[in-house]
């Protein structure tokens, strides 16, 4: 069984090499969806396949970082990714360009992380992220799935080449997160009685 959960973040950045000289050239934004569909061959406790109340925690505010921020492809320009970091409080470095297919790989590759290192405690069996969709724009998406994230011919997203600015890091719940999930600590369910919608 699916089930989606849509979280939404504005963000700007550039595209190198791509086809469009208006996107290739200049910062620009997008109004983002992205969609998250996890599976699950059983349900949980609760007659779930995840609750969505769970998603709020760390992997709202991992996705949240790129909201109102520059995503930068560390391999641009060391001038204009280095004059993106001087001038803007919010960025993320990222190992490969901000393109939609990227940032669902991106995103797939985060909350994967955070997925793997949660200790269920609700009989949730085997919950996996299925696919991750993000939307750029309302007639464009690029959706992602397991083996798009491997696939060494796409680009490597290793999480210790993911650079959240302090800015970003400092409005977490705890400010240790990003580098908390490198370490692949196990991470509990957060009781859900204590998230803000």
């Amino acid at each position: 069984m699916l089930i989606r959960k849509l979280f939404k973040f504005e963000n700007a950045h550039i595209v190198r090499g791509c086809s469009t000289r208006r996107c290739s050239h200049s910062i620009h934004g997008h109004s983002y969806k992205v969609e998250l569909l996890l599976h699950a061959d059983a349900l949980d406790n609760g007659q779930m396949v995840y609750d969505f109340g769970l998603l709020k925690g760390s992997v709202r505010e991992l996705i949240d970082a790129f909201d109102h921020s520059v995503a930068i492809w560390s391999e641009d320009d060391p001038d204009y990714v280095s004059s993106i970091r001087k001038h803007s409080e919010r960025w993320v470095l990222i190992p490969v360009s901000p393109s939609a297919e990227q940032f669902s790989r991106l995103i797939f590759r985060l909350v994967d992380a955070v997925l793997e290192n949660t200790e269920m405690k609700n009989g949730e069996s085997g919950v996996q992220l299925h696919s991750v969709i993000v939307h750029e724009t309302e007639t464009g998406y690029a959706q992602c799935f397991r083996d798009d994230v491997v696939n060494p011919r796409m680009g490597l997203i290793d999480l210790e080449l993911i650079e959240f600015s302090p800015a970003i890091s400092t409005q977490w719940t705890d400010p240790c997160l990003f580098e908390q999930l490198k370490r692949k600590p196990t991470m509990i369910q957060p009781e859900l009685e204590g998230l803000q919608s």
